[in-house]
């Protein structure tokens, strides 16, 4: 993969650097009212959001429902056992093989695909887990500045690029001091491993408290140095962004030790996870190739299931729709079940021009499976491939009555007003989609096309109107405080 633009480099630099108020950890200091003040949690979440808008744009952004569906249902039953309760949290995916993770101011939690591939067993998924949720848990952001000096968010997110390119390469790292934003890069680096123990203690206890294995942490961290170790000129991106000292593996093994041991099993989720993203690797023919000789050598740490489904999904890819079929039915014979074997099925029916199959599939893991998304959109998709707009309009007004935060639903409804012939309720949806996602322009242009749409009722432009208004005050607001900013 080619190297990472400046723009990635600042997300991976606030990685270590993430904030929320929590209660304070030992052995750092108390900023009191001042972090709170010059660096707040809903400065923190604009920040986020702000370059959420720029990672959602970003080729390696993977939009996998089942996938972001997981790590969130992971990240959240280990935040939940958070001190800092009032956090909210978003974890996400990027198809990248290096090996790294990610936490941005607010609570958006971002996990390679390379190190959910790399990790062995989910309690050491879930240890890198809670180590970022720790970051943003800690307040480590407002600390920086504290202890930087930096009053300004502009200087603040450049002394966080400063610090990353340090770790990674020290002309870089010069040059950004010669910008004059680098000053004093080795404290920074020092006192960024504090937050490095500090997120390891924690993280540890969020790991026992959400029933996973203590000792995955360590395991984790230990595989990783020996990897850097091997390959000095290539170590995994994670060590670079959070610095491993032998104090600190040390340091987490005295914690673990005597601890009772706790064996506990990777959930079906976690296997067929990796076992989906296994199958998007290298060509077609490679992957299916893979799991083939796994399954006939027995060469698999997890379940037989995991192996067929990510067969099947190879298959699929590969266009071999019969071989896949034969993994389905070896699933069904193994008596597996979970929701990504039913949007799998769904998905083979579809590419044989079985669109009311699909249907029929869906509809049935929707009763099972009531909160599923990728399952809900799955439906939507096969109700328009079978012809059936009306249905899915209804099941779509059903479901946003649940969700109504769902940027993905919004977008449906859109696509699915389209093909109805109804302009404004298109552009309308399309405009909530945007907003969701922060595109404030975009939402406006797009109510402004509602606007001149030539149908609807008056009822419905009112409310056309009225949103629009709310959405051009959220402009003009976003614009002055980014002004503030620049002038401060």
């Amino acid at each position: 993969m080619k190297p990472y633009p400046l723009r990635r480099a600042l997300i991976l630099g606030l990685g270590i650097l993430t904030a929320a108020p929590p209660p304070l950890a030992q052995g750092l200091p108390d900023l009191g009212e001042a972090a709170q003040t010059e660096f707040s949690p809903a400065m923190e979440r604009r920040i986020g959001e702000s370059v959420m808008l720029e990672i959602r744009r970003d080729p390696a952004w993977l939009g996998d429902p089942e996938v972001n569906a997981y790590l969130n249902r992971l990240g959240n039953r280990l935040s939940s056992h958070s001190e800092e309760s009032r956090q909210d949290f978003e974890f996400f995916a990027l198809r990248d093989p290096t090996l790294n993770a990610f936490a941005l101011p607010g609570g958006y939690v971002g996990v390679h695909t390379g190190l959910i591939l790399a990790a062995a067993t989910e309690s050491e998924l879930a240890s890198v887990l809670a180590h970022e949720v720790s970051h943003v848990t800690q307040h480590h952001l407002a600390r920086l500045m504290n202890k930087a000096g930096q009053g300004q968010m502009t200087s603040l997110l450049a002394l966080a690029v400063a610090i990353l390119v340090a770790r990674s390469s020290p002309d870089l790292a010069m040059g950004a001091a010669m910008a004059g934003q680098g000053a004093a890069i080795q404290n920074q680096l020092n006192y960024s491993r504090d937050f490095e123990r500090e997120a390891d203690r924690l993280g540890l206890g969020l790991l026992e408290r959400s029933g996973f294995d203590i000792r995955g942490m360590s395991s984790f961290f230990e595989r990783l140095q020996r990897f850097g170790r091997l390959y000095e000129n290539s170590a995994p991106g994670y060590l670079r962004t959070h610095p491993l000292t032998t104090e600190r593996l040390a340091d987490m093994g005295n914690r673990i030790q005597g601890r009772p041991y706790k064996q506990v099993e990777d959930s079906l989720e976690f296997q067929l996870v990796r076992a989906k993203l296994r199958a998007q690797e290298g060509t077609p023919r490679e992957a299916v190739k893979e799991f083939e000789t796994r399954l006939k050598d027995r060469s698999f740490a997890g379940s037989e299931a995991a192996m067929r489904y990510g067969l099947a999904q190879a298959m699929l890819r590969d266009g071999n729709l019969p071989a896949a079929e034969t993994e389905l039915g070896e699933l069904r014979r193994l008596k597996a079940q979970s929701p990504m074997i039913e949007t799998l099925a769904a998905r083979l029916r579809l590419k044989q021009g079985d669109a009311p199959a699909a249907v029929q599939i869906l509809r049935a893991a929707q009763l099972r499976y009531p909160q599923d998304r990728a399952i809900a959109y799955g439906l939507v998709e096969s109700l328009l491939e079978a012809g059936l707009p009306q249905e899915a309009i209804r099941f779509i007004e059903d479901d946003l009555l649940s969700y109504p935060a769902d940027a993905q639903m919004h977008a449906l409804q859109a696509k699915t007003y389209s093909l109805l012939g109804k302009r404004l309720q298109q552009h309308r949806a399309q405009a909530e989609a945007y907003a969701l996602q922060g595109q404030v322009p975009a939402a406006v242009e797009q109510l402004e096309l509602a606007q001149k749409s030539g149908d609807g009722d008056f009822y419905e432009h009112s409310q056309v109107d009225a949103r629009l208004r709310e959405m051009k005050k959220r402009m003009a607001d976003d614009a002055r405080k980014a002004k503030e900013a620049k002038l401060n």
